[in-house]
C-alpha cells in the first residue's frame, strides 16, 4: 500500500513538471517561485511560507491555486497529451525502422533516420 502512494506520488510530480514545463511561464511570479520550490525542489509548505514571509497555509493555497491552473489550461490547450502523443508515434516510428532489413544502398539513409529519432528519443521526459 505505501508502495502504490509513493508510486502515485512520483507519477503526479512527474505530471505536474511536465504541465509546469509547457505553462508554468502563464503563472504568476509568486506561484512559480511557490510551484518550483514545492514540485521541483521538493520544499515543504512551511519552508516556503518562510522564504516567501506567509503563512503555511497560504503556501499551501498558492501552489495549490498554481497546481488547478496548470491543469486547467491543459485542459484547454491539450498541449501535453499533444505532446505526448506525437513522442509515442515516434517510438513506434523508431521501432518500426529497427525492425526493417533496409537494402546495401539505403543503409546509410536508414542509420540517419533511425538516429534522429533516437536523438528525439533521448529528450523524452516521460
Amino acid at each position: 500500500m505505501a508502495w502504490e502512494n509513493m508510486e502515485e506520488g512520483l507519477e503526479e510530480r512527474v505530471t505536474l513538471s511536465l504541465l509546469y514545463d509547457f505553462y508554468g511561464a502563464l503563472l504568476k511570479e509568486n506561484q512559480r517561485r511557490m510551484f518550483e520550490a514545492s514540485v521541483l525542489e521538493d520544499y515543504n509548505f512551511s519552508e516556503i511560507a518562510q522564504e516567501e514571509g506567509i503563512s503555511r497555509q497560504g503556501a499551501h493555497d498558492a501552489i495549490k491555486r498554481a497546481t488547478k491552473q496548470l491543469k486547467e489550461y491543459e485542459e484547454k490547450l491539450g498541449l501535453v497529451a499533444r505532446f505526448q502523443r506525437q513522442k509515442e508515434l515516434v517510438r513506434e516510428l523508431h521501432r518500426e525502422l529497427q525492425g526493417q532489413q533496409a537494402i546495401p544502398v539505403q543503409a546509410d539513409s536508414w542509420r540517419k533516420i533511425c538516429q534522429l529519432l533516437e536523438e528525439i528519443l533521448e529528450d523524452d521526459v516521460s
